[in-house]
């Protein structure tokens, strides 16, 4: 049996850059981090000479070319795999709430999937191979900030290139500076879970739109802010450069907003919050706060009617937390040589 586990993320600023039709004509950047909740795909030998897959549903084929399941089914393809193979998936939170865990799922089974055939990715291997799979195999709508972040872990400034290439660089920050800055952070359950592959068709297509194109190149400049910021240990400016992403994003696309969304977003900050903005595409999901520690308890009552998750960032990517395959080679995870590299 293979166990992966891998981390879903949250975006602080530059999201939307992410797209082709952004970076391919001003390359984007977006700052985020990594989060202590995950994705975690088990695989294991099956009785049958078959492939079964467990998810919302659970599919039991006689080849890949069987599956529905569009991500996995390609995974299969890519790595090689055939039958005698059970899938599972278990998560910490919810699909369509903005945290990537589409990306975390595809990243999570190619780490299963490649470790169950002899080899060891690194996180660029796993998250080109991530990117190859939902953008070009399976066509979806979305950009490649939730790949790099899931495969790398930890709180980075991930930048796009005009030609495709994707460059990781970790904010140059203390320990407790990230410490202090989970400490502020909070987050709130809005519900509505919806697809992003509506919005961000809509938001890819308004590209064209002078206007709109040059919102996402202020929230490039917003990220860069951010990262400046944290390296300084300057904290109090956290609030106010959320706060203008959120307004830039609310433009780029009908739906990303809503009553619901606004109405509990200024009662947060009614109550105290330095700033914020909903996770994601948008529509619902989580509402991603900051909000110094002395005015939590009154944002939490202001909000009483959402349910609060506490989290903290975390520095690990994609792993292999238990391997006890025949092939008895020892699998280091991607966690351990990025820290390794790091000290």
């Amino acid at each position: 049996m293979i166990l992966t586990k891998t981390p879903f993320r949250v975006s602080f600023a530059g999201g939307g850059s992410d797209l082709p039709e952004f970076y391919r004509r001003s390359g984007g950047a977006v700052l985020s981090s990594t989060i202590d909740k995950a994705m975690y795909i088990a695989l294991h030998p099956y009785f049958h000479d078959k492939i079964r897959i467990k998810y919302s549903r659970t599919e039991d084929v006689a080849s890949v070319s069987e599956i529905e399941h569009p991500l996995v089914r390609e995974c299969l393809n890519l790595v090689g795999i055939e039958r005698g193979m059970e899938i599972a998936s278990f998560a910490d939170v919810p699909a369509g709430t903005g945290m990537g865990s589409s990306s975390a799922f595809t990243v999570g089974l190619l780490h299963a999937l490649y470790v169950r055939s002899g080899a060891n990715p690194s996180a660029h291997e796993l998250a080109s191979a991530a990117c190859e799979i939902e953008l070009e195999r399976v066509a979806a709508p979305i950009g490649k900030q939730d790949q790099y972040a899931a495969a790398y872990g930890g709180l980075n400034f991930i930048c796009f290139e005009k030609n495709g290439n994707v460059e990781v660089h970790p904010v140059k920050c203390s320990a407790k500076t990230r410490t202090d800055l989970s400490a502020r952070l909070m987050l709130f359950y809005i519900g509505q879970e919806r697809p992003a592959a509506s919005i961000l068709t809509e938001q890819a297509r308004n590209m064209g739109d002078r206007e709109e194109f040059r919102s996402v190149e202020q929230m490039v400049e917003l990220a860069k802010d951010l990262r400046v910021a944290l390296e300084k240990t300057n904290l109090d400016s956290f609030g106010d450069i959320l706060e203008q992403g959120w307004r830039l994003k609310r433009g780029l696309a009908s739906g990303i907003s809503n009553d619901v969304v606004e109405t509990n977003y200024s009662l947060a900050r009614e109550a105290g919050a330095g700033g914020g903005k909903l996770l994601g595409a948008g529509a619902g999901g989580f509402l991603l706060l900051i909000c110094e520690p002395e005015k939590q308890r009154q944002v939490r009552e202001a909000l009483a009617g959402l349910r609060e998750m506490p989290f903290t960032l975390t520095m690990e990517g994609s792993q292999v937390v238990h391997n006890d395959g025949r092939n008895g080679q020892a699998v280091r995870s991607i966690a351990q040589d990025r820290v390794g590299n790091l000290t």
